[in-house]
């Protein structure tokens, strides 16, 4: 009977021995998921390196989007200043004009009567000058009393004020006054380009009345285009006047056009962004107003903490670096990274003791695939 209850005994506890699993192995399940213990061996074949987050210079490529402009003084809105019928155009949009080129015959009645009434007061001021003259000479005689004198005295001045006036308002239409007579009045007057550039709206046809006020042709001299830009009020700081960049058309990525500010705007919109005007360096035809376009600019330079890039892995939309926690272990931790160069990568992070410790810097994703395999 002893005999039994002791082989009993022995057979529990060979049983209970053989049921039983390493310790390291039940730790690591039940502790951190993301923590990987390796062996010596597997240590030595993972080749795994270490090193401390650095501090370096990274310089930032701030991305912004925008469309081109012109200047007012190269967009011109062409309109009569008396108004009258449209007799003659050739302009369609998009032609080409050059300064000074005639675009457009305007004529009205108008133009008849006041070339007309110039004409008369210019006869009539000789007139009025020899009176005036001849009252002068009796005044200083007391010939005539200072009455008859100021009146014709009065009467010249008004008529040469009115001479003036009428021809700046035959200048204003684009009649020289040096070319009108009684014998050569016009109609009809010339409407001249002052710019050279191209058409871009025609808002008008032929016969039709125009006033003053309307706009008959808009030009736009496309020479001196420039880059609107949006940034955000969080950047502005980032810019200076002068600094270099590159821009691009979503149709011609590929295709770069230097740059550089020009003017940086000081009112923020709604939005919370300003304006930025960029020059380009050169001049590019197939760039027309209206175009938007995409800019990169080199933002300064600033200290960064940094890891080589092979520390970095991505796993499941995320992106991660090993931790070294010692005895061969290593701690997958999540980060958030910012701008790469020169092989080195800024990590972002809020948590100080992440800054401060020691990192794998080669075979991460070694350590990735020990994981994911040992998961399965």
């Amino acid at each position: 009977m002893k005999s039994i209850i002791y082989l009993s005994a022995i057979i529990l506890t060979l049983s209970a021995c053989g049921g039983k699993k390493p310790a390291a192995e039940t730790t690591d399940k039940a502790g951190n998921p993301n923590i990987v213990t390796l062996t010596d061996a597997q240590l030595k074949n993972a080749s795994i390196a270490t090193g401390k987050i650095g501090q370096q210079e990274i310089s930032s490529i701030l991305k912004l989007n925008g469309k081109i402009d012109v200047p007012p003084q190269n967009m011109v809105s062409i309109s009569v200043p008396l108004g009258g019928y449209l007799k003659s155009t050739k302009l369609l949009p998009g032609m080409h004009v050059n300064k000074g080129e005639a675009i457009a015959v305007i004529e009205d009645q108008q133009y008849i009567q006041l070339q007309q009434d110039y004409l008369t007061a210019k006869a009539r001021i000789g007139y009025l000058e020899n009176e005036y003259n001849r009252q002068k000479d009796l005044n200083q005689s007391k010939a005539s009393s200072d009455k008859v004198f100021q009146q014709a005295e009065a009467e010249y001045r008004s008529q040469q004020v009115l001479i003036s006036s009428l021809a700046e308002k035959l200048q204003l239409i684009g009649i020289n006054v040096r070319n009108i007579s009684a014998a050569k009045i016009s109609r009809s007057v010339n409407i001249y380009s002052p710019i050279s550039g191209f058409v871009s709206k025609v808002n008008v046809n032929i016969g039709k009345y125009v006033s003053p006020t309307e706009v008959l042709f808009e030009l736009v001299d496309p020479t001196d285009i420039h880059l609107a830009l949006k940034v955000y009020e969080k950047d502005l700081d980032k810019l200076y006047i002068g600094q270099k960049l590159v821009a691009y058309t979503n149709n011609e990525p590929a295709k770069k056009h230097a740059g550089a500010i020009l003017l940086i705007g000081r009112d923020l919109s709604a939005d919370r962004n300003a304006d930025v005007h960029c020059h380009f360096e050169t001049y590019d035809k197939t760039l027309v107003p209206g175009t938007y376009m995409n800019a990169e600019i080199q933002v300064k330079n600033s200290k960064a903490s940094v890891l080589p890039a092979d520390a970095i892995i991505q796993f499941e939309g995320k992106q991660y670096v090993y931790r070294v926690r010692g005895g061969n272990q290593y701690e997958m931790t999540e980060v958030k990274t910012g701008e790469s160069e020169n092989g080195a990568t800024e990590i972002i992070t809020q948590n100080s003791e992440t800054l401060s410790g020691v990192y794998v810097t080669k075979g991460a994703y070694s350590l990735l695939m020990m994981m994911k395999n040992k998961a399965e």
